[in-house]
């Protein structure tokens, strides 16, 4: 059923938001070194959500994702949409139930921020480039290890980026915990860098030889 593809990214969405951010909370409660548990918890939640309900969906569980997936025609549009709902859900739900167990201090904690929002926007649209740019390649040329490579990518991202941007590339991952923790304050950076980071990532994947096999047009 196709309703199931898009539950399967909004619990795909919900288990990389709620591990990502309970990671960043349990730094907070540890003093355990950030830019080591908080990369991991990102990484490993999306390695999880991935082998949980990937097989279902594909394993998007964020809107520039499904961005560049339909400009490559693996996506239709009427997934494209079905899908960017399912990954916002998944993510509010996941910042509620931050909420439920802790406290709105402690889901406002989880909020991607930044010192400089031009720093911010170019590091959202370049990290999401090569994430994207990643995705696209492996998930056609080796996707026998997909699954690892796009959470190791992320693991890498979240170490480059985490000081300067918060490292989101994801508007889902940056809109639920903005939401349930009462601040939008620099969101739009979330959703122009990283689906702008989608858009050029496609040409990229394009100008080098990417294929459009298995395209979905309807």
């Amino acid at each position: 059923m196709v309703i199931n593809k898009y539950l399967a990214e909004a619990v795909g969405t919900f288990i990389l938001v709620f591990v990502g951010s309970m990671s960043v909370l349990a730094t907070q409660a540890t003093d355990g070194p950030l830019m080591v548990v908080v990369p991991l918890g990102f990484g490993l939640g999306l390695l999880g959500a991935i082998y949980a309900v990937g097989h279902v969906s594909g394993g998007h569980f964020n809107p520039a994702v499904t961005l560049a997936m339909w400009l490559d025609k693996r996506t239709s549009f009427s997934d494209l949409i079905g899908y960017w709902i399912g990954q916002i859900v998944g993510a509010l739900i996941a910042s509620a139930v931050v909420l439920a167990a802790s406290s709105q201090e402690a889901v406002s904690s989880t909020i991607t921020g930044f010192d400089d929002s031009g720093t911010a926007l170019v590091l959202e649209f370049v990290l999401t480039l090569i994430f994207l740019l990643v995705i696209l390649a492996v998930t056609r040329k080796a996707p026998a290890v997909a699954g690892v490579v796009i959470s190791l990518t992320l693991v890498a991202i979240h170490v480059a980026g985490i000081p300067f941007s918060g490292a989101s590339v994801n508007p889902a991952r940056s809109f639920g915990p903005a939401l349930i923790g009462g601040s939008f304050e620099g969101y739009w950076v979330y959703v122009v860098g990283p689906l702008a980071g989608a858009a050029v990532a496609w040409v990229f994947w394009r100008m080098f030889g990417g294929g459009d096999e298995e395209a979905i047009t309807s």
